[in-house]
């Protein structure tokens, strides 16, 4: 498509109130291009007062201070901006499956969803009810088309200390399609320069380092005050009756009633033995050292969570390596699937350098992956990313 078609293009600029942004914004704006920026209400910030009592807020993405950050920077470069509300959807699609993960022992990734489901999905569909063909966000990537095969390629940033693929694996050909990353190209000093000179009014702004939908970051404490306030809706929706009846087996009940909730478990070495207990698998992740309370001759981390028993298995450092993995719903963006296994380099978290190793495909959504050398801590619920160079060649959740 030439950039003549692209400027005649209505584009949908997805800000969030950074810097990231608010400078595609205004980098389209100033290129010509027809666009209109929108901003997702995707978590209401007043819910669960109670986990940050008296304390300032911390620098999360998508507060109430973002929307009216990115209206700010729409009025100032002059382009029409509008809120969208998609909190039942973002509850639904990644709050929700954050909670359960944790407590089916996975450490999950919640940005990851919220692109997969929620910013090139839900955004994009709004954004063709409004007449636009294109999404252009911050994020730091990049999109080509493959001559050869036609299909839409994801690739690295440039910059790759700022890379964003990693949490990109998931977009579908036809998001790709119809997305765009201005930034790709762009280290965060380039673009810092960029929103200086356009004097937005974020140009200054610190980078979101929290989880928009976790005050204080205590993944913990959220997940009881949602799992309580989830329990407290679900009594209330009941009929009057019904919810009588409850309370009467409560008062009946008394003490055994909270002990059916008991979400205690042990804390077992690799030999069985029991060498602590703790009070909710919740409160763990694979790698995990800080937190066990055992008292040990060499440091313990955490080596498996088991959901289903309430055991949490520690050991010394040297056992968290692991040289296979095997990935479930896995999506290819290079083709549409793997008929034969594959060289590639995988990356298993977001700070993980990719290793090297032989994937081999299990069923249609299945993989199996052979490091050549040991990884340390491959963590149920992350993500294993494949690349070819920078090209993300596809994805999928580790078991």
């Amino acid at each position: 498509m030439s950039s003549e078609a692209n400027l005649r293009e209505l584009t949908v600029v997805a800000m969030s109130g950074g810097v990231d942004s608010s400078t595609v914004a205004a980098m389209l704006h100033e290129s010509g291009a027809p666009i209109v920026g929108l901003t997702m209400q995707l978590w209401n910030q007043r819910r669960f007062p109670e986990l940050s009592p008296g304390e300032a807020p911390r620098q999360r993405c998508c507060s109430l201070d973002d929307v009216y950050d990115a209206r700010r920077v729409a009025e100032h470069i002059g382009i029409p901006h509008y809120v969208v509300n998609f909190e039942r959807r973002f509850e639904e699609t990644v709050v929700r499956p954050f909670v359960q993960d944790y407590l089916a022992g996975r450490t999950p990734i919640p940005c990851a969803l919220c692109n997969n489901h929620v910013k090139f999905d839900q955004l994009l569909v709004t954004a063709r009810q409004i007449g636009a063909s294109r999404i252009a966000t911050g994020h730091y990537a990049r999109i080509e088309r493959n001559a050869h095969t036609g299909r839409y390629s994801l690739l690295r940033a440039s910059d790759l200390s700022k890379d964003q693929s990693y949490f990109l694996f998931g977009l579908t050909q036809e998001q790709l399609a119809h997305a765009s990353f201005p930034l790709g190209n762009l280290s965060k000093q380039a673009v810092r320069e960029m929103a200086r000179r356009a004097r937005l009014p974020v140009a200054e702004k610190p980078e979101s380092q929290e989880i928009c939908f976790v005050p204080s970051g205590n993944y913990t404490n959220f997940i009881d005050a949602y799992r309580r306030e989830t329990s407290e809706r679900s009594r209330a929706d009941k009929d009057d009756s019904e919810g009588k009846r409850a309370e009467e087996e409560d008062r009946e009940q008394g003490p055994a009633a909270e002990k059916d909730c008991d979400e205690s478990g042990e804390l077992v070495s690799t030999s069985g033995q029991v060498v602590g207990m703790h009070s909710g698998i919740q409160n763990f992740t694979v790698g995990q050292r800080r937190g066990l309370r055992i008292a040990a001759p060499r440091p313990l981390y955490v080596l498996q969570i088991d959901a289903h028993a309430r055991r949490v298995t520690v050991g010394e450092e040297k056992e968290l390596w692991r040289d296979s993995l095997e990935t479930r719903d896995v999506n290819w963006i290079a083709w549409p699937g793997l008929d034969e296994p594959l060289e590639a380099t995988v990356k298993i978290r977001y700070r993980h350098e990719p290793a090297p190793a032989r994937i081999e495909p299990a069923d249609l959504a299945t993989v199996r992956v052979h490091f050549h050398t040991p990884q340390r801590a491959i963590t149920p619920g992350q993500a294993a990313v494949f690349y070819r160079g920078d090209e993300v060649l596809g994805g999928g959740w580790i078991r």
